[in-house]
C-alpha cells in the first residue's frame, strides 16, 4: 500500500478544496494518506514518504506563497529525487503560469513529476476537482 503525503498552503480555501479531492483520489486507489497544511508539518517528516503531492496557489506575480510554502519547498526539493511527485493549485489572475515555473524548478533539481500538474481558476469547478482526484489516484498507483 502506498503512503501518500499531501501538503498544501491555502489562503482562501480554493487550494484546500483541491487537496481534499487529491486525498479522496489517493484513498480510492488504496493509499494511506497524510493530509497537512504546510505549517503543520516539516520537510524532514515529508521527505520520508515515497509519494508526495504538493499544493500551492499562485501568489504575487505568479509565485509560490513566500512565507510558509516557499521555505518548506526549498528544504524539501533536494530530497524529492526518485520519489513519485505531483503538484496542484489555484490562481485568480494572469494565465496561471506559476505552475509551469514550479514544474520547471523541480525538473531543474532532478525531480520528475509522475503526473501532469493540476490547476484551477479560482474555486475548483467539477472538472478541476475530478482532475485532482485523478492526480491522487495516479500518484498513489505510481
Amino acid at each position: 500500500m502506498a503512503k501518500v503525503a499531501i501538503v498544501y498552503w491555502s489562503g482562501s480555501g480554493n487550494t484546500e478544496a483541491m487537496a481534499q479531492a487529491v486525498e479522496e483520489g489517493a484513498k480510492s486507489a488504496g493509499a494511506e494518506t497524510f493530509l497537512s497544511f504546510v505549517s503543520d508539518t516539516s520537510a524532514a517528516g515529508i521527505s520520508a514518504y515515497d509519494h508526495i503531492i504538493l499544493g500551492c496557489p499562485a501568489m504575487g506575480n505568479e509565485e509560490l506563497e513566500e512565507y510558509e510554502f516557499e521555505p518548506f519547498f526549498d528544504e524539501l526539493l533536494p530530497q524529492m529525487k526518485g520519489k513519485k511527485v505531483g503538484i496542484f493549485g489555484s490562481y485568480a489572475w494572469n494565465q496561471g503560469d506559476w505552475i509551469k515555473t514550479w514544474k520547471e524548478r523541480m525538473e531543474e533539481a532532478g525531480v520528475t513529476l509522475a503526473a501532469d500538474p493540476v490547476k484551477a481558476y479560482s474555486y475548483p469547478d467539477d472538472d478541476a476537482l475530478a482532475a485532482c482526484k485523478a492526480l491522487g489516484e495516479t500518484i498513489a498507483k505510481a
